[in-house]
C-alpha cells in the first residue's frame, strides 16, 4: 500500500505542470544574477520566459487532469519567490523604493508562514487567491517589467506609469495581505 502511495507522489511530482514550475524556479537564480550585473535584456527575456511557463503549468494542469496538491502549493510559491527576489534585488540595485519590497516581502512572508502553518495543523486546505490577491499580484508583476523597461530604455510615459504602479501595488499589496489574514482567521475558525 505505502509503495503505491509513493509511486502516486512521485507521479504527481513529475507531473508536466509541476516540472514546469521546478523549471520556473530554476530561472530564478539566472533572473538575480542578470539584475545584479545589470543585464536588463537577459532579466526580460527569463521574465518573460518565466511567465509563459506560469501560464501553461496552469492550462496543462487543467487541460491534461494534473492538477495535484503539490502544484497547488509548489506554483504560488514559485511565483512568490520570483517576485520577492525581484523586489529584493531590484530595491538593492535603487530600482525600488526600500519600503515598497518591504511591503510586498512582508506580505510573501505572511501568506507563506500561512499556509506552511496551515499544512502542518490541519494539512491541505484550498485557499484559492482572492480577486484583491490577484490584482495585487498583477499589479507587482507590472511593476517589474515597468522597472526593467525603464532600465533598457528611458521613457517619460514608463516613469509616470512607474510611478502611479508603485502606490498601487503599495495599496493592493497591503489590502490584499490584511484581507488574506481575515479570510484566513474566520474560515479555520469554523
Amino acid at each position: 500500500m505505502s509503495e503505491t502511495i509513493n509511486v502516486s507522489r512521485l507521479r504527481d511530482l513529475l507531473s508536466v505542470p509541476n516540472q514546469l514550475t521546478f523549471l520556473r524556479l530554476a530561472f530564478l537564480p539566472f533572473f538575480i544574477i542578470s539584475i545584479r550585473y545589470e543585464r536588463y535584456d537577459w532579466a526580460l527575456g527569463i521574465l518573460l520566459a518565466a511567465g509563459v511557463t506560469d501560464g501553461l503549468d496552469g492550462l496543462l494542469a487543467r487541460r491534461l487532469h494534473q492538477k495535484t496538491a503539490v502544484g497547488a502549493y509548489l506554483d504560488p510559491i514559485a511565483d512568490k519567490l520570483l517576485l520577492s527576489s525581484s523586489f529584493f534585488v531590484l530595491a538593492l540595485d535603487g530600482k525600488i523604493r526600500w519600503w515598497l519590497a518591504i511591503i510586498v516581502l512582508g506580505r510573501a512572508v505572511l501568506m507563506l508562514t500561512a499556509a506552511a502553518v496551515i499544512l502542518l495543523a490541519v494539512g491541505y486546505v484550498a485557499f484559492p487567491p482572492s480577486i484583491w490577491g490577484k490584482l495585487a499580484t498583477s499589479l507587482q508583476i507590472l511593476m517589474v517589467f515597468l522597472v526593467i523597461f525603464l532600465a533598457l530604455a528611458e521613457n517619460p510615459i514608463l516613469h509616470l506609469a512607474r510611478n502611479a504602479c508603485t502606490w498601487l501595488v503599495a495599496f493592493f499589496t497591503t489590502f490584499s495581505g490584511l484581507h488574506y489574514s481575515l479570510t484566513i482567521a474566520r474560515r479555520l475558525s469554523q
